[in-house]
């Protein structure tokens, strides 16, 4: 990794202040066992047994986190990744059983312990068999509570490593879930990928990600930015120079990088001399001339937020570089179609400023409601900016409504019409019922609780096609 690089959050690679970059490597370097650093989630409206459970789980080195129903647990997964949850059978509206399909199907690799009563054994028995680790008879008794917490999260562990590459993108939605099975696939090739979409949308933490998932993980990863450089200094940042005298050469990214991964930000922004030059890079063996011969074993990833065929057209971007490094293409999506995404987002941003800064803050609900509202152009980077701005310049510990309109400012045009986000809402909707149930209208209506026709004029209205789920193209 490029130690030259500044510091970054955990979640964006957004400019964060040094306290946290150095808690944040204080806390990856210190080894953990099966209990310390382990986190558990419990889920139950029963106030006084959670108090019971966490006081003996917390006695044991565990960091446990109580929540009161199944919304609440997913919000906090997201959030925080737990190694094991611990939830209730009966609970509403969600019971444990629906938690308990839904974490599975979002983290399978999550152990979940279901709590239940001597009458319902018979319903935690059908658990296990839909992929519970095992369940607790209330009274729960305090060794075996141990015991067993012990030995699920050591078989979260075990599998969870694999899922570490994502860890840091916080995120509920199933458009983004779909661009990370994507960028997972994608890390298993040595193929060029161009990462497109708005600024601000995180698309270096995707970057990370696909080589913390790919063979090449533990190389260097070198970011080299193409935007606002002088063609002299950014010739020399990618392909190294001559020093003068005794000095030798100077390394270049594509040296540096040397089997591990080169992402080059805003790769639309390249100077045209330097194209010709990243494209003699990017030849096989049989292909190159030899001159300004670079690259060896390097994995190039793209970012562009401009329109690359646009810029083909226009002659400022040369379209034998577009196709050698469009060959997998990922589109990082803006923050305005991930809404269900804001709530979470905001709450990992407090927690990171209560770090920076050592205020403990909060939104009230209102206050969360209008953000997530809102217009976003800077996508999560502008998010992110305005949290830590209310955190700082608020005087009370729960930020209002007020605040958070005095920061967004009173241009109308920031907040969508309840029309629009309705709609927004309306086509997200459909487009997950189609994809759950592979593009099959007849079922999608069903869970809708609608008829087929009314449905049908539905997909019609947000121009959905129900084929387009039918056969996902591999990637």
């Amino acid at each position: 990794m490029n130690t030259d690089a500044p510091p970054v959050t955990s979640s964006l690679g957004f400019d964060a202040k040094d306290k946290a970059s150095k808690l944040r490597r204080r806390a990856e370097e210190k080894p953990v066992d099966a209990r310390h650093g382990a986190r558990i989630l419990l889920v139950d409206n029963d106030a006084a047994l959670c108090r019971l459970l966490s006081d003996r789980l917390g006695a044991a080195n565990y960091e446990v986190e109580s929540v009161s129903c199944a919304r609440a647990a997913l919000d906090a997964c997201a959030r925080s990744r737990p190694n094991l949850v611990i939830t209730e059978l009966r609970l509403e509206p969600m019971d444990g059983l629906g938690l308990l399909k839904e974490l599975k199907s979002r983290w399978p690799e999550l152990s979940v312990i279901i709590l239940t009563a001597h009458g319902t054994i018979p319903e935690a028995v059908k658990a296990t068999q839909c992929g519970a680790f095992g369940f607790l008879v209330k009274p729960v008794d305090r060794p075996e509570l141990l015991g067993q917490v012990q030995r699920a999260i050591a078989s979260t562990r075990q599998v969870q490593s694999e899922g570490a590459w994502r860890a840091d993108i916080v995120s509920r939605s199933e458009l983004m879930e779909d661009r990370l099975r994507q960028a997972n696939r994608a890390a298993s090739t040595d193929s060029p990928i161009i990462l497109t979409g708005e600024s601000g949308t995180g698309k270096e933490l995707f970057a990370r990600a696909i080589h913390a998932a790919s063979a090449r993980r533990e190389k260097p990863f070198i970011a080299v930015t193409c935007r606002a450089a002088t063609e002299e200094v950014l010739d020399a940042e990618l392909f190294g120079r001559q020093k003068s005298g005794a000095g030798g050469a100077e390394s270049g990214a594509f040296q540096l990088a040397q089997g591990g991964t080169l992402l080059l930000h805003e790769i639309g922004d390249l100077p045209m001399g330097l194209q010709l030059k990243l494209i003699d890079a990017l030849r096989d063996d049989h292909e190159s001339t030899g001159r300004n011969r670079a690259r060896t074993d390097v994995r190039l990833i793209c970012t562009a937020s401009d329109d690359l065929a646009e810029l083909i057209k226009s002659g400022k971007f040369r379209e034998d570089l577009y196709y050698r490094i469009n060959v997998l293409p990922i589109e990082v999506p803006p923050l305005g179609r991930r809404r269900e995404d804001i709530p979470l987002l905001i709450s990992h941003f407090l927690e990171q400023t209560t770090v920076e800064s050592g205020l403990a803050k909060k939104y009230s609900p209102k206050a969360v409601e209008l953000l997530v509202a809102a217009d976003w152009p800077g996508n999560v980077r502008q998010l992110f900016e305005l949290v830590r701005e209310n955190v700082v310049h608020s005087e009370g510990e729960v930020m209002t409504e007020e605040i958070v309109q005095q920061s967004l400012g009173t241009d109308s045009t920031r907040i969508p019409s309840y029309e629009d986000a309705r709609d927004e809402f309306s086509r997200g909707y459909l487009i997950r019922n189609l994809r759950s149930t592979k593009g099959n209208v007849t079922r999608a209506a069903r869970l809708a609780k609608r008829n087929r026709s009314d449905f049908y004029k539905l997909l019609a209205r947000y121009r959905i096609l129900a084929d387009d789920f039918k056969n996902p193209p591999h990637r």
